[in-house]
């Protein structure tokens, strides 16, 4: 490996308050959004700061995650890897940020996607989601496009031989998100309420977020935010993972929902909206199960019932779950994957 040097971040402090005071005004005079972070000023801004940086040193490689702002006005001939889990025009109308953009804005960030995707020798994407809107949405050649699933974001995991397979007398649900309503809190309440009703021992333990007031029930256990960046948050989360059996998460935004790779370490089968680029890190019937995006609750509820009255295809998907994280969901496959594209430029 050669030596890394780490150019960013940079914030061009005026040209992000000049789009932020943009953003306020057209939401107040017309309801449109200004997406400032894909403005060609500021874009132009970065390409003023890192363009000197740049060519002032001797580097072989230029490797830019999710930076096309940061790449699409760069003025240099060292050949850049561009890595992203979803493209502009994926997100757009889809992301909650990118809903509403006024038609300049739309423009600028679509421009700009186009330019840090030229410019780039190659695109790593985390799905095919986003690999096939690079094709559709950009015209990328298709040998410029690697597909490689992210990790999962523990210091340290358990071995296979620490843990337990087998079917419990309590099943325990777990919903894992920062924010309530985008990672579909609601179905999954739903999905644990109709579970219960049918008379099934469940619990559903909620992570990273505190629900509405009227979310309430005896089996329910609620942990605020934890931070994964401390050794005791780690350490905290490692232990609510290995109790639980099902990660249900009804997303309604994710272009690379990590939480499966972790929740795969520990041989967890996930249960998840098919949306975005979820597909990436869930492979149907090997590490869980996708459910249809306009779901309520209901498909949720009826997977969870089967996989409690089948105790040998649960053992069987915890196995594949944990199988799947060690073949592709780690940080050791992405490096591995990664070193060959460093191979073929």
């Amino acid at each position: 490996m050669g030596k890394v040097t780490i150019l960013g971040p940079y914030q061009p402090k005026l040209q992000l308050m000049v789009g932020k005071i943009a953003n306020q005004f057209f939401l107040k005079l017309f309801n449109k959004r200004f997406d400032y972070r894909h403005s060609i000023l500021l874009s132009k801004a970065y390409a003023h700061f890192f363009t000197p940086k740049i060519n002032s040193q001797k580097f072989d490689l230029i490797v830019a995650p999710a930076a096309s702002s940061e790449i699409a006005f760069l003025n240099t001939t060292i050949p850049i890897i561009y890595i992203t889990d979803g493209t502009f025009q994926s997100c757009l109308n889809y992301h909650k940020s990118l809903i509403g953009l006024t038609k300049q804005s739309i423009a600028s960030g679509t421009l700009i996607e186009s330019k840090a995707i030229s410019k780039s020798k190659s695109v790593i994407v985390s799905s095919e989601w986003a690999a096939n809107s690079l094709k559709a949405d950009y015209n990328t050649s298709i040998g410029k496009i690697k597909i490689i699933p992210f990790g999962a974001n523990f210091e340290t995991l358990p071995s296979e031989q620490e843990l337990v397979f087998e079917p419990p007398a309590d099943w325990k649900l777990l919903f894992v998100g920062v924010y309530w309503e985008n990672k579909g809190g609601d179905i999954a309440f739903n999905a644990f309420v109709k579970l219960r009703e049918e008379g099934y021992n469940v619990s559903l333990t909620i992570v990273g977020c505190i629900p509405p007031l009227d979310v309430k029930d005896d089996k329910l256990n609620v942990i605020p935010f934890i931070d994964k960046n401390e050794h005791e948050g780690q350490k905290k989360l490692s232990e609510i993972y290995a109790q639980h059996h099902i990660l249900i998460l009804p997303t309604r935004f994710d272009c690379s929902p990590i939480v499966i790779n972790e929740a795969s370490a520990f041989g967890m089968p996930c249960i998840v909206a098919d949306t975005g680029g979820v597909r990436g890190h869930l492979r149907e019937g090997v590490n869980g199960y996708l459910v249809d995006y306009s779901d309520r609750g209901e498909k949720y509820a009826q997977i969870i019932s089967e996989l409690i009255g089948d105790p040998l295809n649960y053992i069987a998907l915890r196995q594949s779950s944990r199988k799947e994280y060690v073949d592709k969901l780690n940080w050791h496959h992405w490096i591995k994957k990664f070193q060959e594209v460093l191979e073929q430029l």
